[in-house]
């Protein structure tokens, strides 16, 4: 069977790969080994007569002085990212935590702490054993002096970033740019590049796994390729997000003579990447439930603060309207795997997942119930019929929440008026 290499593919492997801290520092360490040995090819060039003379002294000693401080410097950078991750863990949510370990700016700076390390013991390794002539020397001097270049760079930067990764505010940016990458890239393919299923139309065998946990990501192209050669059409059972179990169906195949019996189910189930945890690459809805997750824990008695819901409230108000801006270009006009067909996201979900922990944890705190029936008479007035919809069933729902849970009648009225303000 044929299987594409897709961009989509693509991405969610090496999104894999961010969330692996040893992978950066082991790239740049064979870079900084293969540096130091490149810098010999200078004496075999022009640079044989014009470079001027360095004391292999000075290069030893400017070496040396890398060497015994990079190490201490990459130790300190791992005790701080470690204490920044279980800071998001702890004060925001758990689900954050493979979001701030991809942190880009924290991973360049361990890698070049650690490169900087290897690239000075292996350099002043051959420096004392005689190994460079004059030019490759003066050439080994250039690079050492680069390094150190790179490295204090690197340590400005990741300085300013390390005293914020790890916040309140930081986590909370990163899962909303997360979210919203995924909410554009579904809004833009909907069908993930598939055609939309008629829940009407006859599904055919169902194709279930063995494995026990999430899909987080689903080949459509791998199900294109066994469809095309078969003949036959695949519907998509579990989107990415979806728990499945060995009962539950991933999909349901159909050949064109309606005979599939006989038709591998395996080249299907590989098609489905299952973990044991939600990803935020394919799956919009898991941002949002992390985001209300954030909302909720800040009002937890524990915590009490109601001012990171509002903030929340505010970021979903940005994701939705996100949502509702149409694609450039129709998806669905030209798609791209026909035989195809994959589950629109609902609306309703989406909603329940941002807003439902939200509305039943300040019901009784009037700023939060308030700032809420604000947020969804916003969303009420988008240009979405779903989500306009949604918006006027959760507004019902969280004004009916705030009267059983407040004893004022003032707070009543006050967040009955929040919604007649502003909804249409």
């Amino acid at each position: 069977m044929r299987v594409f290499i897709t961009p989509d593919n693509l991405r969610f492997f090496f999104n894999r790969l961010r969330e692996r801290l040893w992978i950066k520092p082991l790239v740049i360490s064979l870079l900084c080994v293969g540096g130091a040995f490149v810098a010999k090819l200078a004496d075999d060039t022009f640079l044989s007569r014009l470079a001027p003379e360095v004391s292999a002294e000075s290069v030893e000693s400017l070496l040396a002085v890398m060497a015994s401080s990079m190490m201490v410097i990459a130790t300190l950078a791992v005790a701080s990212m470690v204490s920044a991750y279980a800071s998001a863990s702890t004060t925001a949510t758990p689900r954050s935590f493979k979001l701030i370990i991809a942190d880009d700016v924290s991973q360049n700076a361990l890698s070049t702490f650690i490169g900087a390390f290897i690239f000075s013991i292996v350099a002043l390794t051959s420096v004392k054993n005689q190994y460079f002539g004059p030019a490759s020397l003066f050439a080994l001097f250039a690079v050492t002096v680069l390094v150190f270049a790179v490295v204090i760079l690197t340590f400005v930067r990741w300085v300013d970033r390390i005293a914020r990764l790890g916040r309140m505010g930081t986590t909370i940016d990163t899962v909303e740019a997360a979210t919203a990458r995924a909410l554009a890239r579904r809004r833009d393919a909907p069908c993930l590049g598939g055609v939309a299923l008629d829940p009407e139309a006859p599904r055919g065998r169902a194709v279930f796994t063995a494995e026990v946990g999430y899909v987080q990501h689903v080949d459509v192209s791998q199900l294109q390729a066994w469809a095309e050669e078969g003949g036959g059409r695949v519907a998509v059972a579990a989107l990415p997000g979806a728990f499945v179990t060995p009962d539950r169906p991933l999909a349901y195949v159909a050949a064109g003579s309606g005979q599939v019996q006989d038709l591998d189910d395996r080249a299907i189930s590989s098609a489905f990447v299952i973990g044991g945890e939600r990803q935020f690459d394919d799956d919009p809805r898991f941002g949002l439930v992390v985001l209300g997750e954030i909302a909720s824990r800040a009002l937890s008695p524990a915590v009490n603060d109601p001012g990171t819901a509002i903030e929340i409230l505010g970021r979903l108000i940005r994701l939705f309207v996100l949502w509702s801006e149409q694609p450039a270009e129709d998806p669905e006009q030209h798609p791209r795997c026909d035989r195809v067909a994959v589950p629109t996201l609902a609306v309703a979900d989406m909603f329940d997942d941002a807003f439902t922990s939200i509305a039943r944890d300040g019901a009784g705190l009037v700023e939060v119930a308030i700032r809420l029936q604000k947020a969804l008479a916003a969303l009420a007035l988008v240009a979405h019929p779903e989500i306009q919809e949604a918006a006027r069933h959760h507004a019902r729902q969280a004004l009916t929440r705030s009267e059983q849970a407040m004893t004022l009648a003032a707070d009543i009225a006050a967040v009955r008026s929040a919604w007649g303000k502003r909804a249409p």
